[in-house]
C-alpha cells in the first residue's frame, strides 16, 4: 500500500496543471456551446410540437367526429 502511494505521488508531480486562465477560458466555451445548443433544441422542440399539434388538429377535424 506504501508503495502504491509513493509511486500515485510521484506520477502526479509529472502532471501538467492547466492554468486558471486556461480553466476560465474552457469553462466560458463550455457555458456558451451549452447555451447555443439548448437554444437550437428549444426551438427544434417548438417547431415539431406545432408540427404535431397541428397534424392532429386536421386530423380529428377531417373525421368530423365526435
Amino acid at each position: 500500500m506504501l508503495k502504491f502511494l509513493k509511486e500515485s505521488r510521484e506520477e502526479l508531480k509529472k502532471v501538467v496543471w492547466p492554468s486558471r486562465e486556461e480553466v476560465l477560458n474552457s469553462t466560458i466555451v463550455v457555458l456558451a456551446a451549452t447555451a447555443i445548443i439548448s437554444m437550437f433544441l428549444f426551438f427544434v422542440d417548438n417547431t415539431f410540437e406545432g408540427l404535431f399539434d397541428t397534424l392532429i388538429e386536421f386530423g380529428t377535424g377531417a373525421r368530423g367526429g365526435s
